[in-house]
C-alpha cells in the first residue's frame, strides 16, 4: 500500500490495525477513525487475544481507545 499517509489511513478504516507507540508498547483494534494529526480511534477487535510480533507484545484494546498521534511510531494493517 502506498500513497499519502492520510489516504492510507482512509483505506484502513474498519480494518484491524496494530499501532506501535514511542514507548515500545503496541495495541491492535479496529480503526474507527483518525484526524489530520494522526490521532487514531480504535474499537475492540472481534477476536480479542494478545499476540506477539517479533519481540513486541501486542495488546488488544478492550474499549473505545483514542491514541494521540504524537505518540505513534507506526500503524500497520
Amino acid at each position: 500500500m502506498s500513497g499519502r499517509p492520510l489516504d492510507v489511513l482512509e483505506a484502513a478504516l474498519e480494518d484491524v490495525v496494530t499501532v506501535t507507540l514511542k514507548d515500545g508498547t503496541a495495541y491492535y483494534g479496529t480503526l474507527a477513525g483518525y484526524d489530520q494529526h494522526m490521532n487514531a480511534v480504535l474499537e475492540p477487535p472481534m477476536d480479542v487475544e494478545d499476540v506477539a510480533v517479533g519481540e513486541l507484545e501486542v495488546t488488544a484494546v478492550e474499549d473505545t481507545t483514542i491514541i494521540r498521534g504524537d505518540n505513534v511510531v507506526t500503524i500497520q494493517t
